[in-house]
């Protein structure tokens, strides 16, 4: 018998024109805004991949000079572009694309593509994941809103009932057919988007696969959890009028209106720092020390002091090794403590506010499967964290090797200008390479959105289960 429910209300679906003309449109959306976005993400991959090289060899073919002044003269180190972000474009647009790297200080990083956009940069651009959070739900409430009212309002219902079928099977009859038609539109974006995972993109990040399986599994859940509450919300209505009512205000209210709420709610009870107060701090903290009470005239006068009596000598002449060198290092790894400790509390405060943002996903779907979306997409926040973390990691391990040579090679007595190194301390240093976060930690950081999917969906169905014997009796 539940078989045969779910033939008809396919068949019934088939022939809707809703479902024929709002679901061939979705699919041409979807299949043009994957095609043209996995363009996009390959040529932007390799002008960068090509930008990488090129900064690289001019690091390499920089000349004779003195290994500080390479460290001034630097690197640049570009972020890849995530693969799946074709999918979701996410925070992408506007967590910038390159930083340079140099003695003694950190750089942001700039040149995001919303700085050369215009003002509808905000709208969004049409990606598969602006369709499939938003368009495909609203298909869902359009082919659901009469799915249980009609009938109600023809007759057929009790007429259903009459005739043996219980309430719970029709209801998971109309919840399965409808989620299979919703597939149905689904499937060829999936199919696509996998077969455009090519060699380049393994090469880029080896656990896109995982991630594209687990991204895809997330939209399921969200699509199956819209047509759940979707069929609920309309076999509980008097009528179609007051179902449609309904199910545009959640929607209005879950895609529209909670986001940039929750959003504005999350900055207003964790503020973060101005951009100009953020850098003042830093500039004090360098300058008078961490607690105030340090001041970097002290403390190079104390590493002065614990180094002259080290190698036992009474001035810095008669050290066997180049003090400058002692000293720059001394300097770049206090400086690295004052970074560190307030790109630490910065971040601490953004991690608060996605944690507020993850915390909603229990009050709203949408929010969650935003969540998840970006996060295996390779598009949130906390990859761009990522990859400021192994450029600074790397820039850090780079200036500090210019200092060391500069502290063992340049001999005491010999002019700064005087000591120069060339191509083959250049090349020591090994290209900028960054890694992917695993599909493994990209879930571990994400649990709270993967629960509140799963929370979503069992509790609609248990309140299924338990509300659908009493759908006859409206």
């Amino acid at each position: 018998m539940q078989r045969l429910l779910v033939k008809k209300e396919i068949l019934c679906s088939l022939r809707d024109i809703r479902l024929q003309v709002s679901g061939g449109i979705l699919i041409v959306l979807m299949l043009t805004a994957i095609l043209v976005g996995k363009e996009g993400q390959r040529q932007i991959q390799l002008e960068r991949e090509k930008a990488q090289a090129s900064m690289y060899d001019k690091w390499v073919n920089q000349g004779e000079k003195h290994p500080h002044s390479a460290a001034h003269y630097g690197q640049f180190a570009f972020k890849p572009k995530p693969v799946l972000s074709f999918l979701d474009i996410g925070l992408d647009n506007y967590t910038g694309i390159s930083v340079f790297l140099e003695a003694h200080k950190q750089n942001e990083i700039l040149f995001s593509a919303a700085q050369d956009s215009n003002v509808m940069t905000r709208f969004g651009e049409m990606t598969a994941a602006l369709i499939l959070q938003i368009l495909l739900p609203l298909l869902i409430i359009f082919l659901t809103f009469n799915i249980f009212s009609k009938e109600r309002e023809e007759g057929t219902l009790k007429l259903l009932h009459a005739q043996g079928i219980s309430m719970r099977s029709l209801f998971m009859g109309k919840v399965l057919s409808t989620y299979l038609m919703i597939l149905l539109i689904y499937l060829p974006m999936i199919f696509l988007a996998y077969f455009l995972l090519n060699e380049q993109s393994s090469q880029l990040d080896g656990g896109v696969a995982t991630k594209f399986i687990l991204l895809s599994i997330s939209y399921s859940v969200y699509f199956l959890v819209f047509v759940i509450l979707c069929v609920v919300v309309s076999a509980f209505s008097k009528n179609s009028g007051t179902s449609l009512i309904s199910l545009l205000g959640v929607w209005i209210l879950s895609c529209i209106i909670l986001p940039k709420a929750t959003a504005n709610l999350a900055d207003k009870v964790y503020p973060t720092p101005s951009q100009f107060e953020f850098k003042s701090t830093i500039e004090e903290k360098v300058k008078n020390g961490i607690d105030g009470h340090n001041p970097s005239d002290t403390r190079l006068a104390s590493l002065k002091e614990q180094v002259l009596g080290q190698y036992g000598v009474e001035t810095i002449e008669e050290l066997p090794v180049n003090w400058s060198g002692i000293a720059m290092q001394a300097g770049e790894e206090y400086t690295d403590q004052v970074y560190d400790s307030e790109f630490s509390r910065v971040e601490d405060i953004f991690k608060l506010q996605n944690r507020f943002s993850e915390w909603t996903g229990f009050i709203n779907p949408f929010i969650a499967v935003r969540n998840l979306s970006m996060a295996f997409a390779g598009t949130d926040f906390q990859h761009h964290v990522a990859f400021a973390r192994a450029a600074e990691n790397y820039r850090r391990g780079f200036v500090k090797k210019m200092n060391k040579d500069m502290e063992l090679n340049h001999k005491p007595g010999v002019a700064y200008g005087d000591y120069n190194v060339g191509n083959e301390m250049w090349s020591s240093v090994e290209p900028f390479k960054y890694q992917m976060p695993s599909p493994g930690h990209i879930a571990s950081t994400n649990w709270r959105s993967i629960t509140a999917l799963i929370f979503w969906l069992v509790g609609l169905v248990v309140i299924s289960i338990i509300k659908a014997p009493k759908i006859s009796q409206l």
